[in-house]
């Protein structure tokens, strides 16, 4: 059993000596193999850690300096919108614990405000606002996009490393995800998506990661583990989600259906109107969807979610989602919906 207890204290130890924690709690969704704790300090100050062994501490320390430059350059009215991680003195504070046991990496946030959670289904009005919203979100991303540090992180690098595993993770299903990483490829290639613009996308957006204000509006948004800069597809796929009809359920897995739902086009029309998609970015809704599959099911599910979680799901995955995946999905629904 790992003792979280004594990581964040080693952690907070380090951070600032002179003030002392009262109490932690853990308030992990247990989904994933992160923690995330709430702690009390002696002056009665609250912030928020998070405990991670999920990907590299290089990616991590990289992720969060980026959305702490984002928090701080975004519009006025994202001005609360992100959790601020804690600096010591011109650096944002990052903490490594390596012990016989883990490798694992800290972090410090301030506490944001979480308004009201959406709920588990939206009225077709709620749909429709958060496709404005998610419209308004991106627009003034790519505002910002320019003064955030660059990042390293590429899926042609991730597909790629996933080709290079896949043999010995996956024996009997290497040919299956050799064929859909070389088809991610070729079609990635044919679309040009190195000619789109990329901006920070958050890909998890489900129902338990933002809050919004009695109007509709985005109030806040957390977790940030699969962070990444890229084209604003790829948040495409959990939103589809969040809007579906089928509505946010405990037992899940990550079928194509909820991409091509009318609730999702009623989404998209609301969205295209504030923002307008191309036509390139609609034919790579369904790739971004691909690589979510290959990427964050089958190559990192397994340091991700928890074991139950992850077997369930590349199990889905490799039997179901990926081999049907050409013949359920056709982007003609979405381009007539946009009229491109």
């Amino acid at each position: 059993m790992i003792n979280h207890q004594n990581i964040l204290r080693y952690a907070w130890r380090a951070y600032d000596h002179t003030r002392s924690i009262r109490s932690i709690e853990d308030i992990s969704a247990r989904v994933s193999t992160n923690h995330v704790f709430k702690l009390v300090m002696e002056d009665g100050n609250v912030l928020i850690a998070k405990v991670t062994y999920f990907g590299s501490f290089e990616g991590f320390a990289e992720d969060h300096t980026i959305i702490n430059v984002l928090a701080n350059n975004l519009p006025v009215r994202y001005a609360n919108f992100l959790s601020r991680g804690l600096m010591k003195g011109n650096q944002l504070f990052f903490h490594r614990h390596i012990d016989a046991e883990q490798d694992a990496w800290i972090i410090f946030y301030r506490p944001i405000q979480i308004q009201e959670n959406p709920p588990r289904k939206l009225t077709e009005d709620q749909v429709s606002q958060l496709g404005r919203e998610m419209a308004y979100f991106h627009r003034d991303c790519t505002l910002v996009t320019n003064t955030l540090p660059r990042s390293d992180r590429d899926m042609t690098t991730d597909v790629t490393a996933l080709v290079t595993t896949a043999r010995t993770d996956y024996p009997d299903h290497y040919e299956l995800i050799e064929e859909q990483c070389r088809r991610f490829l070729e079609n990635t290639f044919r679309i040009n998506v190195y000619g789109f613009q990329k901006i920070p996308v958050f890909v998890d957006w489900n129902i338990g990661n933002f809050s919004v204000d009695r109007n509709g509006r985005l109030a806040s948004r957390w977790d940030y583990d699969w962070f990444r800069v890229s084209t604003r597809v790829v948040d495409f796929y959990f939103l589809s989600r969040v809007v579906s009809e089928v509505g946010d359920k405990s037992a899940f897995t990550y079928e194509v259906d909820r991409l091509l739902e009318d609730r999702f086009m009623l989404f998209l029309r609301s969205y295209h109107e504030i923002f307008p998609l191309t036509r390139p970015e609609v034919l790579f809704i369904k790739e971004a969807y691909r690589f979510f599959l290959l990427n964050y099911v089958l190559r990192l599910g397994r340091y991700f979610f928890l074991p139950s979680f992850a077997e369930q799901l590349s199990r889905d995955v490799l039997t179901t989602h990926l081999p049907t995946l050409d013949e359920k999905f056709s982007v003609e629904k979405i381009l007539h919906t946009l009229r491109l």
